[in-house]
């Protein structure tokens, strides 16, 4: 198990980029899966991307093309470079990091988007 903590969010006008970052507290590098999921108010927390620890990606179909996952197990930290924001990706980001059986998640930073 691993705590985690995320940063990088903020309020950010349509069209604009941010990076959110995910840092470990242990090393991520065992880790099956580090995902990135949102929560907009109202809704169910979906899944945005999430990388496995061979390196291969997957996206939710809205985030294909404008987000990127990455991640340096050097620095135990994993990333979500996010492009061409829309207000509609409004919402808390949460941080995952999968090893059965556990599952672990940071407490979320805000992603906001104007119009």
């Amino acid at each position: 198990q691993v705590q985690l903590v995320e940063s990088g969010g903020g309020l950010v006008q349509a069209g604009g980029s941010l990076r959110l970052s995910c840092a470990a507290s242990g090393s991520i590098s065992s880790m099956n899966a580090m995902g990135w999921y949102r929560q907009a108010p109202g809704k169910p927390r979906e899944l945005v991307a999430v990388i496995s620890r061979g390196g291969s990606t997957r996206y939710a179909y809205s985030a294909r093309g404008r987000f990127t996952i990455s991640r340096d197990n050097a620095k135990n930290t994993v990333y979500l470079q996010m492009n061409s924001l829309e207000p509609e990706d409004t919402a808390v980001y949460y941080c995952n990091a999968e090893s059965a059986p556990y599952s672990d998640w940071g407490q979320g930073t805000q992603v906001t988007v104007s119009s």
